[in-house]
């Protein structure tokens, strides 16, 4: 395979392709404009992802104005405020680069406790928010997709992905009923595989069997505007998560999710007020993995193949063995 014989200088640039190259293709497929992005917010204005609701944040004080801050697990609520203040208009939005730390990560091939991605947010209208919309970015991301494979196979003609036409389309309801005995995973696996790339959408409501397909903040994914792309990973034999997206919240659908995940609090807090009120815009937005993506049109065997982060001695070792370095 190509990406052995790449000499970590040689990976560091493969990386810079990828992610310059894909960049571009999404902003114009998107009509993003890239900005800046806060590394921390404070605690107290709701704009912090609890994610599935049990990750901690990484908290420290500030000595000048002895308050504490959060590192942000993600931006989905953050770009939505941006898009305001910014005074971006229907059919435009941005995207920014999203560093974050989640500490309470299980560390394996494709997880790790730090996390790069491509945050993007567009405003929409009301009419807009529908399922039809949703498919329509999907389609537009996946042809970002479809682009960045052609130029990596053109730069690097012995990596070769052959990404289907189109990408599949399921609910997890629809995917639950095609393999009521398999678990989520499984499931994930058994349509990734045979599909090559598919996009599982309303993710967060229970199904038969009272519970979610996967975990979902309730204030800012509308659980049935929302959705996962995973493409089929040959090399690690998995079905890669590579984008959790979906239209936001609007002020029904905040308040019937919190009520159903008892969190009804929330609402008191800055940025759920504003989505009450209708000081925030209508939007659409997602996360996009940098190292992901590259892992999988590098074709690698780890993540730590594509990023710089920490590993246990053990783990580091077992891969050397196995002709993996991890950065």
């Amino acid at each position: 395979m190509i990406t052995k014989s790449l000499s970590l200088i040689e990976t560091e640039v493969a990386i810079k392709f990828i992610k310059d190259t894909f960049e571009k293709e999404l902003a114009k497929a998107l009509k993003l404009t890239r900005v800046s992005a806060p590394l921390f917010v404070f605690p107290e204005s709701g704009l912090n992802d609890n994610l599935n609701g049990f990750e901690r944040a990484v908290r420290f004080d500030i000595l000048d104005l002895k308050k504490e801050v959060e590192i942000v697990q993600s931006l989905a609520k953050w770009k939505r405020m941006a898009l305001a203040k910014y005074g971006f208009t229907e059919n435009t939005g941005l995207y920014t680069d999203m560093n974050a730390i989640r500490r309470d990560e299980t560390l394996d091939a494709i997880h790790s406790v730090y996390v790069d991605q491509w945050d993007w947010e567009k405003i929409i209208t009301k009419e807009e928010r529908k399922y039809s919309y949703l498919k329509k970015t999907v389609k537009s991301i996946y042809k970002a997709l479809k682009t960045l494979a052609k130029k990596v196979n053109a730069k690097y003609p012995n990596i070769v992905h052959n990404l289907p036409e189109e990408i599949t389309f399921i609910t997890s309801k629809e995917l639950e009923k095609l393999y009521p005995t398999l678990t989520r995973k499984e499931r994930e696996t058994a349509i990734t595989k045979e599909k090559g790339a598919v996009f599982i959408s309303q993710i967060g409501w229970n199904l038969s069997d009272g519970k979610p397909h996967d975990g979902r903040a309730a204030d800012y994914d509308d659980w049935k505007l929302n959705g996962d792309v995973l493409l089929w990973d040959e090399p690690l034999g998995i079905a890669l998560e590579i984008s959790s997206m979906g239209i936001r919240v609007d002020e029904k659908s905040l308040v019937k999710q919190l009520k159903f995940k008892k969190e009804l609090s929330k609402l008191e807090n800055p940025y759920c007020q504003d989505v009450i009120n209708g000081k925030l815009p209508l939007t659409i937005g997602g996360g996009i993995g940098q190292s992901r993506l590259c892992l999988y049109f590098l074709n690698k065997m780890h993540i730590g193949e594509v990023q710089a982060s920490v590993w246990g001695e053990e783990a580091v070792k077992d891969y050397e063995k196995k002709g993996i370095k991890l950065l």
